[in-house]
Formats: C-alpha cells, structure tokens, sequence
C-alpha cells in the first residue's frame, strides 16, 4: 500500500539530496564525535570539514533532523534570549520562518 501526496516526488528528491549532502558532510569528520542528553533530548556534535571551513554538524538521533552551522551561525545562537529558545520548542520540527517555495508556472 502507497500513499501519494501533491509534491511527493519533491519531497521524496529533497529527501534523497538531503541525505547525500548529510554523507558528504559525515565522510569530513574530523576527530570524535560529542553526544549530549538528558531525559529530553540526545544530540550528537560532529566536526566537520567543508570546502568553506569548519562546521559543526548536529544530529538528533530520535527525529533524524540535522544542520551543520558555521561560526557565525553559531555566534548568532548567543545574541538570543531564552525567549527565543523557548518559541522555537514550542513548536517542535517546524522553522520559526518557514521558506516560501515559489513553484513556476507553465502557460
């Protein structure tokens, strides 16, 4: 049994690239990585190098959600108050500003 949605096949190619750059970003590690949890949450903290420096690839093992951060995405995380922090829990596994994909249209 199969389930189809409008944008599935999008869905399904963001996946798969977002999979292989995850990959790609895994076979630069550099060193061990760090793993932080409490009863709450696990992470695990990677280093890794890219063709533009250093970042540190964050993983959650649980929700299978990553990001790799540059120093400055990094620095900006401490010009935020504990409110911000707390919004963004608020509404788990969704951005605080989602992108807007602007599809084109075919005449």
């Amino acid at each position: 049994m199969s389930i189809d949605w409008e944008g599935a096949d999008i869905d399904h190619a963001n996946a798969i690239a977002a999979a292989e750059e995850r990959a790609r970003l895994v076979a630069r590690t550099v060193g061990e990585p760090l793993m932080i949890a409490n009863e709450f949450s696990e992470i695990v903290v990677t280093r890794v190098e890219t063709r533009n420096g250093t970042r540190l690839l964050i993983d959650s093992p649980k929700s299978g959600q990553w990001i790799a951060l540059d120093p400055l995405e990094l620095e900006s995380l401490t010009w935020q108050t504990v409110h911000t922090f707390s919004a963004m829990i608020g509404s788990p596994y969704e951005p605080m500003f989602p992108e807007v994909i602007e599809r084109e249209e075919t005449a």
